[in-house]
């Protein structure tokens, strides 16, 4: 057991300092894109009203979504959705995003286009990224650093910093050092306990 805290402060509860983003975008059906996004600030109630369109607004455009503010989430791809997700996460101005494999459910190609969307949307709203993955070879690409939980019961193994800079290309996963990284924390997730 252990415990988590943000400057300090030790975490006991939810709070409007955190946002999630699940595997799957659980997004509201009755609400249109706009209103998905809005939610999260709705429920805060430290947003006026102009200020939620404004910023409504600021991320559909982030996330490429422009045009489909009034569809439902029935009408959207998957991909779509957890644009829609993410942008609703991120409007609410968390200082810590929790990721839980957001993108696993997606197909290899929207994969690897929500990564560069959530790089973009990083470089933009510089918030703590804490992403849970099982795919190496996003964790290398994502990070700052990288930390290997072992089995049960969970406990950090290695940490991996990772020194590639920023913005990153699609390419950086066919270079030598990104694949030494990959392979040096495969053997980590690999060895067995003694």
């Amino acid at each position: 057991m252990g415990t988590l805290s943000i400057d300090g402060r030790r975490i006991t509860a939810p709070g409007v300092d955190r946002a999630v983003v699940f595997q799957h975008a659980s997004l509201l059906p009755w609400r249109t894109v706009a209103g998905n996004i809005r939610y999260g600030m709705e429920m805060q109630g430290r947003f006026d009203r102009q200020t939620m369109g404004e910023r409504t607004e600021y991320f559909i455009k982030l996330v490429g979504l422009e045009g489909f503010e009034r569809h439902y989430p029935s009408e959207l791809s998957g991909g779509m959705q957890q644009r829609v997700n993410l942008a609703r996460a991120t409007a609410a101005d968390p200082q810590v995003l929790l990721m839980d494999e957001p993108f696993a459910a997606l197909d290899a190609q929207t994969r690897e286009l929500m990564q560069a969307e959530l790089l973009k949307i990083w470089a933009s709203a510089h918030k703590t990224v804490l992403f849970i993955t099982h795919q190496i070879n996003e964790a290398v690409y994502l990070a700052d650093r990288v930390a290997v939980m072992s089995g049960r019961p969970g406990r950090v193994k290695a940490v991996f910093p990772i020194p590639f800079a920023r913005p990153r290309p699609v390419s950086l996963k066919r270079d030598p050092r990104f694949l030494q990284i990959e392979d040096e924390i495969w053997k980590i997730v690999e060895e067995r306990p003694a």
